[in-house]
Protein backbone atom coordinates (compact mmCIF):
# COMPACT_ATOMS: atom_id res chain seq x y z
CA UNK A 1 0.00 0.00 0.00
CA UNK A 2 1.04 3.50 -0.58
CA UNK A 3 -0.07 5.84 1.48
CA UNK A 4 0.12 10.02 0.17
CA UNK A 5 1.11 12.34 3.88
CA UNK A 6 0.12 15.70 3.03
CA UNK A 7 1.40 19.05 5.33
CA UNK A 8 2.55 21.58 2.98
CA UNK A 9 4.07 24.22 5.84
CA UNK A 10 4.66 25.47 7.99
CA UNK A 11 8.05 24.99 9.20
CA UNK A 12 7.61 24.06 13.08
CA UNK A 13 4.44 22.10 12.20
CA UNK A 14 5.82 20.05 9.50
CA UNK A 15 8.64 19.42 11.77
CA UNK A 16 5.95 17.88 14.50
CA UNK A 17 5.31 15.24 12.08
CA UNK A 18 8.10 13.84 11.53
CA UNK A 19 7.97 11.71 15.04
CA UNK A 20 4.26 10.25 13.46
CA UNK A 21 5.65 9.99 10.32
CA UNK A 22 9.07 8.16 11.09
CA UNK A 23 7.04 5.59 13.86
CA UNK A 24 4.53 4.60 11.93
CA UNK A 25 6.81 3.96 8.41
CA UNK A 26 8.76 1.74 11.07
CA UNK A 27 6.31 -0.39 12.44
CA UNK A 28 4.67 -1.20 8.53
CA UNK A 29 7.45 -1.53 6.16
CA UNK A 30 6.23 -3.30 4.07
CA UNK A 31 3.93 0.14 3.07
CA UNK A 32 5.26 2.95 1.14
CA UNK A 33 5.12 6.67 2.59
CA UNK A 34 5.01 9.50 0.52
CA UNK A 35 4.79 12.87 2.13
CA UNK A 36 4.49 15.91 0.12
CA UNK A 37 5.78 19.60 1.77
CA UNK A 38 7.45 22.17 0.46
CA UNK A 39 11.05 22.31 -1.29
CA UNK A 40 12.25 23.27 2.16
CA UNK A 41 10.86 22.13 4.50
CA UNK A 42 11.50 18.35 2.82
CA UNK A 43 15.10 19.11 3.92
CA UNK A 44 14.11 18.01 7.83
CA UNK A 45 13.39 14.15 6.48
CA UNK A 46 16.81 12.83 7.41
CA UNK A 47 17.79 9.73 7.84
CA UNK A 48 14.16 8.40 6.97
CA UNK A 49 13.07 5.09 6.76
CA UNK A 50 13.62 3.15 3.45
CA UNK A 51 9.87 3.25 3.14
CA UNK A 52 9.62 7.23 3.15
CA UNK A 53 9.82 9.61 0.10
CA UNK A 54 9.44 13.15 0.15
CA UNK A 55 8.07 15.13 -2.30
CA UNK A 56 9.76 18.51 -2.10
CA UNK A 57 7.05 20.85 -3.65
CA UNK A 58 8.17 24.36 -5.67
CA UNK A 59 6.85 27.73 -4.78
CA UNK A 60 4.98 27.19 -7.93
CA UNK A 61 3.25 24.29 -6.63
CA UNK A 62 2.17 25.68 -3.34
CA UNK A 63 0.92 29.19 -4.15
CA UNK A 64 -2.37 30.53 -5.02
CA UNK A 65 -5.28 28.88 -7.54
CA UNK A 66 -2.65 28.00 -10.12
CA UNK A 67 -0.24 26.53 -7.30
CA UNK A 68 -2.39 24.29 -5.96
CA UNK A 69 -3.65 23.22 -9.54
CA UNK A 70 0.03 22.31 -10.69
CA UNK A 71 0.17 20.42 -7.40
CA UNK A 72 -2.69 18.51 -7.49
CA UNK A 73 -1.38 17.39 -10.67
CA UNK A 74 1.96 16.41 -10.25
CA UNK A 75 0.44 14.26 -7.11
CA UNK A 76 -2.49 12.77 -9.00
CA UNK A 77 -0.03 10.91 -11.29
CA UNK A 78 0.65 8.53 -8.10
CA UNK A 79 -0.47 5.63 -7.72
CA UNK A 80 -1.98 6.29 -4.33
CA UNK A 81 -3.79 3.44 -2.43
CA UNK A 82 -4.45 6.40 0.40
CA UNK A 83 -4.26 9.71 1.55
CA UNK A 84 -3.10 11.03 5.66
CA UNK A 85 -4.10 14.53 5.35
CA UNK A 86 -2.09 16.16 8.53
CA UNK A 87 -2.72 20.16 7.50
CA UNK A 88 -6.89 20.14 6.81
CA UNK A 89 -6.65 23.28 4.73
CA UNK A 90 -8.03 24.26 1.46
CA UNK A 91 -5.45 23.49 -0.72
CA UNK A 92 -5.28 19.76 1.26
CA UNK A 93 -9.30 19.57 0.77
CA UNK A 94 -8.49 19.47 -3.12
CA UNK A 95 -6.22 16.93 -3.47
CA UNK A 96 -8.41 14.78 -0.95
CA UNK A 97 -11.14 15.41 -2.93
CA UNK A 98 -9.88 14.05 -5.87
CA UNK A 99 -8.34 11.01 -4.59
CA UNK A 100 -12.00 10.20 -2.73
CA UNK A 101 -13.60 10.97 -6.01
CA UNK A 102 -11.33 7.91 -7.39
CA UNK A 103 -12.69 5.54 -4.09
CA UNK A 104 -9.30 6.10 -2.10
CA UNK A 105 -9.91 6.44 1.84
CA UNK A 106 -8.74 10.15 2.97
CA UNK A 107 -7.79 10.84 6.88
CA UNK A 108 -7.76 13.94 7.84
CA UNK A 109 -6.30 15.75 11.22
CA UNK A 110 -9.33 16.58 13.93
CA UNK A 111 -8.32 20.75 14.48
CA UNK A 112 -10.20 20.15 17.20
CA UNK A 113 -11.94 23.42 17.01
CA UNK A 114 -14.27 23.42 19.74
CA UNK A 115 -11.48 22.07 22.41
CA UNK A 116 -9.43 25.56 21.06
CA UNK A 117 -12.57 27.71 22.17
CA UNK A 118 -12.78 26.08 25.84
CA UNK A 119 -8.88 26.94 26.45
CA UNK A 120 -8.99 30.29 25.15
CA UNK A 121 -12.74 31.26 27.05
CA UNK A 122 -12.65 29.15 29.56
CA UNK A 123 -9.03 28.37 30.43
CA UNK A 124 -10.25 24.16 30.37
CA UNK A 125 -7.38 21.74 30.62
CA UNK A 126 -4.42 21.08 27.69
CA UNK A 127 -5.72 20.46 24.27
CA UNK A 128 -4.75 17.13 22.89
CA UNK A 129 -0.88 17.07 21.56
CA UNK A 130 -0.76 17.94 18.28
CA UNK A 131 1.48 14.75 17.73
CA UNK A 132 -0.85 12.83 19.03
CA UNK A 133 -3.43 13.71 16.20
CA UNK A 134 -1.11 12.85 13.54
CA UNK A 135 -0.92 9.51 15.10
CA UNK A 136 -4.47 9.04 15.08
CA UNK A 137 -4.97 10.32 11.39
CA UNK A 138 -2.35 7.03 10.44
CA UNK A 139 -5.12 5.19 12.99
CA UNK A 140 -7.89 6.10 11.10
CA UNK A 141 -6.78 4.24 7.80
CA UNK A 142 -5.82 1.22 9.69
CA UNK A 143 -2.06 1.93 10.60
CA UNK A 144 -2.15 1.91 14.61
CA UNK A 145 1.16 2.80 15.81
CA UNK A 146 3.12 3.94 19.06
CA UNK A 147 5.93 6.43 18.80
CA UNK A 148 9.14 4.86 18.19
CA UNK A 149 10.92 7.91 17.47
CA UNK A 150 13.80 9.72 19.51
CA UNK A 151 16.35 11.63 17.20
CA UNK A 152 16.68 12.56 13.12
CA UNK A 153 20.19 11.06 14.31
CA UNK A 154 19.76 8.34 16.18
CA UNK A 155 22.31 6.13 15.36
CA UNK A 156 25.13 9.18 15.94
CA UNK A 157 25.75 12.48 16.38
CA UNK A 158 26.38 14.51 12.93
CA UNK A 159 29.85 16.71 12.57
CA UNK A 160 29.84 19.62 13.57
CA UNK A 161 29.62 22.72 10.85
CA UNK A 162 32.67 23.80 9.53
CA UNK A 163 34.43 26.75 11.36
CA UNK A 164 32.64 26.11 14.89
CA UNK A 165 34.71 24.98 17.83
CA UNK A 166 34.98 20.85 18.94
CA UNK A 167 33.18 20.93 21.91
CA UNK A 168 35.67 21.44 25.39
CA UNK A 169 34.33 20.24 28.84
CA UNK A 170 31.88 22.82 28.60
CA UNK A 171 28.36 23.45 28.85
CA UNK A 172 26.58 24.26 25.12
CA UNK A 173 23.66 26.12 25.08
CA UNK A 174 21.66 27.22 22.03
CA UNK A 175 19.49 30.24 22.09
CA UNK A 176 16.71 30.84 19.45
CA UNK A 177 14.79 34.39 20.98
CA UNK A 178 12.71 35.02 18.03
CA UNK A 179 9.51 33.63 17.18
CA UNK A 180 6.48 34.84 14.18
CA UNK A 181 4.33 36.70 16.54
CA UNK A 182 5.33 39.55 19.27
CA UNK A 183 2.99 37.56 21.41
CA UNK A 184 5.03 34.78 21.50
CA UNK A 185 8.64 36.28 21.95
CA UNK A 186 10.33 37.31 24.78
CA UNK A 187 11.07 41.02 26.24
CA UNK A 188 14.82 41.76 23.97
CA UNK A 189 15.92 43.26 26.76
CA UNK A 190 15.44 40.67 29.04
CA UNK A 191 16.90 38.17 27.18
CA UNK A 192 19.78 40.16 26.01
CA UNK A 193 20.37 39.92 29.68
CA UNK A 194 19.72 36.00 30.01
CA UNK A 195 22.86 35.31 27.24
CA UNK A 196 24.99 38.16 29.18
CA UNK A 197 24.60 36.14 32.33
CA UNK A 198 25.04 32.83 30.17
CA UNK A 199 27.96 33.92 28.54
CA UNK A 200 29.71 34.67 31.94
CA UNK A 201 29.31 31.58 33.36
CA UNK A 202 32.03 29.37 33.39
CA UNK A 203 33.13 26.83 31.63
CA UNK A 204 29.90 27.74 29.17
CA UNK A 205 29.61 28.47 25.18
CA UNK A 206 26.23 30.17 23.94
CA UNK A 207 25.31 29.81 20.26
CA UNK A 208 22.45 32.26 19.04
CA UNK A 209 20.11 30.76 16.24
CA UNK A 210 18.24 33.41 13.88
CA UNK A 211 17.35 34.51 10.55
CA UNK A 212 19.57 36.15 8.14
CA UNK A 213 18.77 40.52 8.51
CA UNK A 214 17.74 42.19 11.41
CA UNK A 215 17.92 39.11 13.78
CA UNK A 216 21.09 38.77 12.60
CA UNK A 217 22.20 41.61 12.97
CA UNK A 218 20.87 42.48 16.17
CA UNK A 219 22.05 39.18 17.76
CA UNK A 220 25.99 40.33 16.90
CA UNK A 221 25.36 43.19 18.91
CA UNK A 222 24.44 41.05 21.57
CA UNK A 223 27.41 38.92 21.54
CA UNK A 224 30.00 41.98 21.00
CA UNK A 225 33.04 41.50 22.60
CA UNK A 226 31.79 37.95 24.18
CA UNK A 227 34.65 35.34 22.92
CA UNK A 228 32.12 32.17 24.13
CA UNK A 229 29.28 33.41 22.15
CA UNK A 230 28.84 32.68 18.58
CA UNK A 231 25.92 33.50 16.09
CA UNK A 232 24.84 31.16 14.04
CA UNK A 233 22.33 32.72 12.08
CA UNK A 234 22.61 33.85 8.32
CA UNK A 235 26.01 31.34 8.65
CA UNK A 236 24.52 27.78 8.86
CA UNK A 237 22.15 25.90 6.30
CA UNK A 238 18.81 24.10 7.84
CA UNK A 239 20.95 20.84 8.02
CA UNK A 240 23.77 22.62 9.81
CA UNK A 241 21.78 24.11 12.39
CA UNK A 242 20.06 20.71 13.04
CA UNK A 243 22.85 19.57 13.63
CA UNK A 244 24.47 21.82 16.23
CA UNK A 245 21.39 21.30 17.61
CA UNK A 246 22.17 17.77 18.38
CA UNK A 247 25.76 18.70 19.64
CA UNK A 248 23.89 21.30 22.20
CA UNK A 249 23.25 20.18 26.09
CA UNK A 250 20.17 22.60 26.10
CA UNK A 251 17.98 24.93 24.16
CA UNK A 252 16.57 27.83 25.15
CA UNK A 253 13.68 28.92 22.37
CA UNK A 254 10.11 30.50 22.43
CA UNK A 255 7.05 28.85 21.56
CA UNK A 256 8.44 28.26 17.79
CA UNK A 257 10.34 26.44 15.04
CA UNK A 258 13.50 26.04 16.64
CA UNK A 259 11.71 24.42 19.84
CA UNK A 260 10.63 21.74 17.53
CA UNK A 261 13.56 21.77 15.14
CA UNK A 262 15.51 21.12 18.86
CA UNK A 263 13.12 18.54 19.98
CA UNK A 264 13.68 16.87 16.39
CA UNK A 265 17.40 15.74 17.47
CA UNK A 266 16.45 14.98 21.06
CA UNK A 267 17.97 18.06 22.75
CA UNK A 268 16.52 19.15 25.19
CA UNK A 269 14.65 22.43 25.42
CA UNK A 270 13.64 25.07 28.06
CA UNK A 271 10.74 26.96 26.70
CA UNK A 272 9.60 30.46 27.17
CA UNK A 273 5.38 30.80 26.65
CA UNK A 274 3.50 34.28 26.11
CA UNK A 275 0.24 34.77 24.45
CA UNK A 276 -0.05 31.06 23.84
CA UNK A 277 0.84 27.88 26.52
CA UNK A 278 1.96 24.25 25.91
CA UNK A 279 -2.44 24.02 26.77
CA UNK A 280 -2.71 24.72 23.13
CA UNK A 281 -1.23 21.32 22.15
CA UNK A 282 2.44 22.76 20.70
CA UNK A 283 4.82 21.97 23.26
CA UNK A 284 7.67 20.08 21.41
CA UNK A 285 8.34 15.99 20.93
CA UNK A 286 9.51 14.79 24.06
CA UNK A 287 10.28 17.97 25.81
CA UNK A 288 9.51 17.88 29.58
CA UNK A 289 6.40 20.08 30.55
CA UNK A 290 8.58 21.58 33.84
CA UNK A 291 11.28 23.18 31.32
CA UNK A 292 8.18 25.13 29.44
CA UNK A 293 8.36 28.40 31.35
CA UNK A 294 5.07 31.05 31.43
CA UNK A 295 3.74 33.76 33.69
CA UNK A 296 0.87 32.04 34.79
CA UNK A 297 -1.52 35.16 34.39
CA UNK A 298 -5.53 34.18 34.55
CA UNK A 299 -5.33 36.03 30.60
CA UNK A 300 -3.19 32.86 29.39
CA UNK A 301 -3.21 31.75 26.98
CA UNK A 302 -5.10 34.14 24.92
CA UNK A 303 -4.33 32.92 21.30
CA UNK A 304 -3.57 29.48 19.94
CA UNK A 305 -0.84 30.42 17.29
CA UNK A 306 0.07 33.61 18.18
CA UNK A 307 -0.52 36.96 17.35
CA UNK A 308 1.56 40.62 17.06
CA UNK A 309 -1.35 42.38 19.44
CA UNK A 310 -2.58 41.78 23.17
CA UNK A 311 -6.36 41.56 23.87
CA UNK A 312 -5.46 43.11 27.33
CA UNK A 313 -3.18 45.79 25.92
CA UNK A 314 -0.16 45.37 28.41
CA UNK A 315 1.95 42.06 27.04
CA UNK A 316 2.33 41.44 30.21
CA UNK A 317 3.21 37.44 29.69
CA UNK A 318 6.19 38.51 27.43
CA UNK A 319 8.13 40.22 30.31
CA UNK A 320 6.80 38.61 33.59
CA UNK A 321 9.38 35.21 33.65
CA UNK A 322 12.08 36.47 35.41
CA UNK A 323 15.55 35.90 34.34
CA UNK A 324 16.89 34.24 36.96
CA UNK A 325 14.34 31.52 36.77
CA UNK A 326 15.26 31.05 33.18
CA UNK A 327 18.62 30.64 33.99
CA UNK A 328 18.48 28.51 36.69
CA UNK A 329 16.54 26.30 34.66
CA UNK A 330 18.98 26.09 31.90
CA UNK A 331 21.75 25.10 34.30
CA UNK A 332 20.16 23.02 35.94
CA UNK A 333 21.04 19.24 34.94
Amino acid sequence: MTVLVLRLSALGDVAMTIPAVYSVARAYPQHTFVVATSAFTARFFINAPSNVEVIGLSKGESRGAGGTWRMLRRLSRLHVDAVADLHNVLRSWIVDAFFRLHLKPVAMLDKHRSERRSILHDHASSATPFINRYFDVFARLGLPAEPQFTSLFQNSLPPLPADLPAKANEQWVGVAPFARYRSKTYDEAQMREVVAQLAARPRSRVFLFGARGREEKLLHEWADKAENVFVVAGRLQLEEELALMAHVDVMLTMDSANMHMASLVGTRVVSLWGGTTPACGFLGYGQAPSDALMAGLSCQPCTIAGSDSCPLGHMQCTRAIPVQQIIQKIIAS
